[in-house]
């Protein structure tokens, strides 16, 4: 796919998506970072259940390192991984506490010496959070970008990194929510949905032909 190319594919989920944002439920800065750690092998849909009563008993750093471990894992049993988020979760509360009078960082190398936060977990938060033109890649970016051709690599790195070459710097801001979105509702791993896909004739993918109609 050529630079035109990239550029229109950009367009085309811009129009399609105009208000494109994360589907974790949050209320500060705070919040998201916790979501996005306990979203690490897990839905949204079953972080924002957990999260649900965890952030009203405890909205902040202070009051969520009160809750300890223990009292964590209580709102957050069902989600995977449970026992080491919780762990993490309290020592990134007290480093908040320790370095940050409770605040989060908007420092990619400040996020990522938190307990359980690494680049992606970084992006997302720098991109929501604070605004940064940020591509957090996740498997369904990874996906898509491999896919389609938009920006083939071999790891999340890689894709992320080209992405960030190829796309038109007016996009970056959003680039992430459109093709997060697009991955996981129209460019599925299994039966992608090429025949409602709005970019279907940009992307070089050489099996979605047994997925259009006739």
């Amino acid at each position: 796919m050529n630079k035109a190319g990239k550029a229109e594919f950009m367009r085309r989920l811009a129009r399609h998506m105009p208000r494109p944002t994360t589907e974790l439920v949050y209320g500060n800065p705070f919040q998201l970072l916790i979501a996005v750690m306990l979203s690490a092998q897990a839905t949204d849909v079953s972080v924002n259940k957990a999260t649900q009563t965890l952030f009203v008993a405890a909205p902040d750093a202070r009051s969520m390192r009160k809750l300890g471990v223990a009292g964590v894992k209580q709102h957050i049993r069902a989600i995977g991984l449970a026992n080491t988020k919780a762990a993490n979760v309290i020592k990134t509360c007290a480093i908040l506490l320790a370095r940050h009078a409770g605040e989060v960082p908007a420092e990619r190398a400040e996020l990522e010496a938190l307990p359980g936060v690494g680049r992606k977990t970084a992006n997302v938060v720098l991109n929501v959070a604070f605004g940064q033109p940020t591509i957090a890649v996740d498997t369904h970016i990874f996906r898509v970008g491999n896919r389609t051709r938009l920006a083939p690599g071999k790891t999340p790195l890689a894709v992320e990194r080209a992405l960030l070459r190829a796309l038109p710097a007016d996009c970056l801001q959003h680039a992430h929510h459109w093709l997060i979105l697009h991955g996981r509702y129209t460019c599925r791993a299994r039966q992608p949905l090429c025949a409602a896909c709005c970019v279907a004739d940009l992307c070089e993918w050489h099996g979605k032909k047994r997925y259009l109609e006739p």
